[in-house]
C-alpha cells in the first residue's frame, strides 16, 4: 500500500515540475517573462488550492479506492494537455485544471496511511510515500529534457502525463480496502462538517504549518532550476546532476524525517515530544538556505539547497502526520484539504511575489533569506495552538 502511494506521489510530482525544469527553454521558444511565468504558478496553485480542500471533501465521501483513481485519470488528462499549449492563457488553462485534479493527491494518500497503519508507523509510512515527491523531482529533470531535445517540448508533457495511466492498471489491480484490525484510528460512522473542523485548533496548528511552509517547497520546484541557470550558467541538459542531488538529498529527509520521530516513539518519548523534536530539528537544518544566493561556486549552493529542501520534506512527513494524529480518520482528507488549501493559496502570492521580484532586480537573495525562517515561525505556531497535541473529540 505504501508503494502504491509512493508511485502516485511521483507521477504527481513529475507531472507538475516539467514546466519548471523546461522553463528556460519555453521562455526562450514562446518568449514568456518572468510574470508571464509566475502567473501560471499562480494559475497552477489557484486551482491546486481549491483541488486540495474540496479533493480533500470527497475523498471523505468517495473513499480511497475510487477517489484517487479518479483524480489521478483527471490530473493525467490535464498534463498531457499542456503538449497541445502555445499560449499563456492555454497553458493557464492547463495548468488550472492539473492543479485541480493534483490537490487530490495527498489527502488520498494520508488518509490511506491513516487507515492502514497504526499511530506509531504512520510518520515513517507518511515519509516514505512522501519522498514520491523527490524521487518526481528528480526523474524530472533527467527524463523532460531529454525528451525535449530529442522529440520536441510537447513530446515531454505527453510522455509524462501518460505515467498516470499506468499506474492506475497498478492501483486497481491490488489496492483493497484495509481490514478494522490494521489501524488504531477510531472512525466515526460519518464525516464531520467542516464548520466543524474550522472551529478546532487541531485544523488551524495544520493549516498555518501549510501555509507558512508549502510556498517554499513551491518556490524550489519552480525557481531553482531557473535559479541554476540564472546564477550559475547551467543550460538545459546542464541541470540534470545538480537537480538529482538535490533531489536525492531530500529523499533522504523525507524518510529520515518520518523515521526519527517513529523511532523516538519507540523509545518510550511521547507522542508531542517526539513530533515536535523532530520539527525542530528540521526546521533548524532550513535556516543555512539564507547563503545559497550569496555563495559562489555551484555546487556549495546545491549542497544549501539541498539540505534545506530536505529538512522541508522531514518536516512535512511530520507535519501531515500531526492530522492523523490528532484528527479522527473519517476528517483525515477534510482536514489535510483544508491545510493544504492554506499551503496552495500561500504558494498563490508567493509565486507573484518571486515573478516580480525577479523582474524587478533579478535577486534571489529575498526568497532564500524568507525561507530560512519560515519553519521556525511555522513550529512556533503549531506548538502556540497545540502544546499538547491534543486529539479532537467529536461532540
Amino acid at each position: 500500500m505504501c508503494g502504491l502511494l509512493f508511485l502516485a506521489t511521483t507521477v504527481n510530482y513529475v507531472d507538475r515540475q516539467v514546466i519548471g525544469v523546461l522553463k528556460p527553454l519555453l521562455e526562450r521558444e514562446l518568449g514568456w517573462s518572468e510574470i508571464d511565468y509566475g502567473n501560471l504558478v499562480f494559475s497552477f496553485q489557484a486551482a491546486y488550492a481549491l483541488g486540495y480542500a474540496g479533493g480533500g471533501r470527497l475523498l471523505d465521501r468517495l473513499g480511497v479506492r475510487f477517489g484517487y483513481a479518479l483524480a489521478v485519470t483527471l490530473w493525467s488528462i490535464a498534463a498531457m494537455a499542456h503538449g497541445l499549449a502555445r499560449s499563456v492563457p492555454a497553458f493557464a488553462l492547463a495548468r488550472a485544471a492539473l492543479g485541480l485534479a493534483e490537490g487530490a493527491n495527498f489527502p488520498a494518500a494520508v488518509k490511506a496511511v491513516a487507515e492502514w497503519f497504526p499511530r506509531r508507523e504512520r510518520a515513517l509510512a507518511t515519509g516514505i510515500f512522501n519522498a514520491g515527491t523527490n524521487v518526481g523531482a528528480l526523474v524530472t529533470p533527467l527524463l523532460a529534457p531529454w525528451l525535449a531535445v530529442a522529440f520536441g517540448w510537447p513530446a515531454a508533457f505527453f510522455v509524462t502525463g501518460a505515467l498516470g495511466l499506468l499506474w492506475l492498471l497498478l492501483w486497481r489491480l491490488f489496492y483493497r480496502e484495509p481490514p478494522a484490525s490494521r489501524s488504531d484510528a477510531a472512525v466515526p460512522a460519518a464525516g464531520i462538517a467542516w464548520l466543524e473542523l474550522l472551529r478546532r485548533r487541531q485544523t488551524w496548528a495544520f493549516a498555518l504549518g501549510m501555509s507558512l511552509t508549502a510556498p517554499v517547497w513551491w518556490f524550489y520546484l519552480y525557481w531553482i532550476p531557473s535559479f541554476l541557470n540564472r546564477k550559475h550558467g547551467l543550460d538545459l541538459l546542464e541541470l540534470g546532476p545538480p537537480l538529482v542531488v538535490i533531489y536525492l538529498m531530500t529523499d533522504v529527509g523525507s524518510v529520515g524525517g518520518g523515521w526519527l520521530s517513529s523511532a523516538l516513539l519507540r523509545r518510550g518519548w511521547s507522542l508531542n515530544r517526539a513530533r515536535k523534536s523532530a520539527l525542530a530539528l528540521c526546521a533548524l537544518c532550513v535556516v543555512p538556505i539564507f547563503f545559497a544566493s550569496r555563495v559562489e561556486g555551484l555546487w556549495p549552493a546545491v549542497l544549501l539547497i539541498g539540505l534545506a529542501a530536505s529538512a522541508h520534506q522531514g518536516f512535512s512527513a511530520n507535519l501531515f502526520t500531526l492530522v492523523s494524529d490528532t484528527v479522527p480518520a473519517a476528517a483525515v482528507s477534510s482536514v489535510v484539504g483544508i491545510g493544504g488549501m492554506a499551503g496552495a493559496i500561500g504558494g498563490m502570492f508567493v509565486a507573484q511575489a518571486v515573478g516580480h521580484l525577479l523582474e524587478w532586480t533579478g535577486s534571489y537573495d529575498v526568497p532564500f533569506a524568507c525561507a530560512s525562517v519560515a519553519y521556525l515561525v511555522a513550529l512556533l505556531v503549531i506548538h502556540g495552538l497545540l502544546p499538547r497535541l491534543e486529539p479532537l473529540e467529536l461532540r
